[in-house]
């Protein structure tokens, strides 16, 4: 294998011991990994020049991490929330905030010896970055974190491990840009993909078979919120293949409201832009194994197409990750009362922390809260464009996540790119608005929605008070 130069050196001098004056832990306090617990084999090597060569399990030269992310042995020792603000670093300073390593080369004292530490290109590591990566562990419970440049980013990272002839079974109701991915894939990669019910376990059974490499969850789902069991699922996955990676999208809720590895994933992937950050000031997507032999695989890739997170950006979402807690729960208690409110007037909304959710039970026993995005219909097209067209304190934008409330239409908007027919097929009206519910005071957010219901004629106003148009909606996405 022909490396350029920055591949010789970033495979040639991953086993220095890294620089003392790190903001980061030395790599000597990273847990033993047990691969013996794994249902992949360890990796191989063999000696080349006096020097250790790894392979991947495929055989292939497989350049080793430039540090472990787990950032000690053992669990986590706080809480949760506290884990997120709580980080360890040794800077020799004793700066409270990681420094940012705004470099894209670090010298080396000889030719192929990096004397100076574990980093050579930015491109293989950074250690703000491996920073980051580290957090990221402790706090989603993975062996291993990797960040990249977008969600999307990450999702790509993830679908490289797939061949031609492979199948992915994946959901009928996904974010645009995945089914945007897979259709690619589909068309051009020789990848077989389908798109079935996820909230129906006997109807992902029948189509998996030995030739299933990956299993592709969402849940919640977007816009639909439905609710897939992971556990069962990724169970059933390695049933029929005990080789298939169960991936989950565990975006719409984020590491403080589910666990995706703990309930038997092996990848669990999201958009740091989103709540993660927080602030939509960044592009971020974050990757967790637990599984030290897959991780090792992603990170090949990420090492070799130059997609890993820059450093200023690693410390953008380290910084926004700090505050995830106290931002969650002021979303969910505004996003809670927007619901019943909504629910309360005639509409049909989708939200999990709502009882009348169809899937309520199963997602409060593998998640410990709903969420902030919601979607509602109204029954007419032209009903929903007043509706979105009135508001004002909610911005009319894409995405989710951030301290600002947004309003949307998935149709014209976020999942524009799927065409109407298969919109349709898979129930997403074209009526329906999503709303990402932000922090600011709950009462004006309900005022807002309230006066632009009443100007978009959505409801009908009376000495009794007001209510939908649109009677006996049912939440039917079939």
């Amino acid at each position: 294998m022909n490396l350029d130069e920055e591949d010789v050196a970033a495979s040639s001098t991953k086993g220095a011991p890294p620089i003392a004056t790190s903001s980061l832990p030395t790599s000597s306090t990273a847990a033993p990994q047990d691969l013996s617990a794994t249902n992949t084999k360890p990796l191989t090597s063999t000696i080349r020049g006096g020097t250790t060569q790894a392979f991947d399990l495929d055989g292939h030269d497989l350049p080793p991490s430039p540090a472990s992310s787990t950032p000690r042995p053992g669990a986590r020792k706080y809480a949760l929330a506290t884990e997120l603000v709580y980080t360890e670093g040794t800077d020799q300073y004793g700066a409270s905030s990681a420094p940012i390593y705004q470099s894209a080369t670090f010298y080396q004292g000889k030719p192929g010896q990096n004397v100076n530490g574990e980093y050579d290109y930015t491109r293989s590591g950074n250690p703000t970055r491996t920073h980051l990566e580290r957090h990221l562990a402790k706090i989603m419970g993975a062996n291993r974190c990797l960040a990249v440049g977008s969600g999307m980013g990450a999702l790509d990272v993830v679908t490289r491990l797939l061949r031609p002839g492979d199948e992915v079974v994946t959901a009928d109701d996904l974010y645009g840009g995945t089914n945007r991915l897979l259709k690619y894939l589909s068309t051009n990669q020789g990848i077989t993909v389908h798109h079935v019910d996820t909230t129906s376990p006997s109807a992902v059974s029948k189509v998996l078979n030995h030739k299933t490499a990956m299993l592709l969850l969402e849940t919640p789902t977007n816009p639909l919120i439905k609710i897939a069991d992971i556990a069962a699922l990724a169970s059933a996955a390695h049933a029929a293949n005990p080789s298939a990676v169960v991936v989950v999208d565990n975006t719409m809720l984020s590491p403080l409201l589910q666990s995706p590895l703990d309930l038997g994933a092996d990848i669990s992937y999201e958009s740091g832009t989103k709540y993660l950050s927080g602030h939509h000031d960044v592009m971020a997507g974050v990757l967790a194994v637990s599984d030290p032999s897959l991780a090792d695989k992603l990170y090949f890739t990420i090492n070799s197409t130059g997609c890993g997170l820059a450093p200023y950006d690693s410390w953008l979402l380290l910084r926004g990750i700090k505050t995830l807690a106290v931002r969650m729960r002021q979303q969910q208690e505004n996003a809670q009362r927007i619901a019943e409110l909504l629910e309360s007037l005639g509409f049909a909304v989708r939200y999990p922390g709502l009882r009348s959710h169809p899937a309520y039970d199963l997602h409060w026993r593998q998640a410990s809260g709903a969420g902030a995005v919601l979607s509602f219909s109204t029954g007419n097209v032209r009903t929903s464009e007043r509706i979105v067209g009135a508001v004002r304190l909610w911005a009319i934008s894409v995405s989710f996540g951030c301290v600002n409330s947004l309003i949307s239409m998935p149709c014209r908007m976020s999942h524009a790119s799927i065409d109407e027919q298969t919109r349709r097929e898979r129930g997403l009206g074209e009526d329906v608005i999503r709303l990402c519910v932000g922090i600011e005071e709950g009462d004006d957010l309900i005022d807002d929605l309230r006066r632009a219901l009443v100007e978009a004629g959505a409801v009908s106003v009376s000495l009794d008070g007001i209510e939908s148009r649109t009677s006996n909606l049912q939440l039917n996405d079939s």
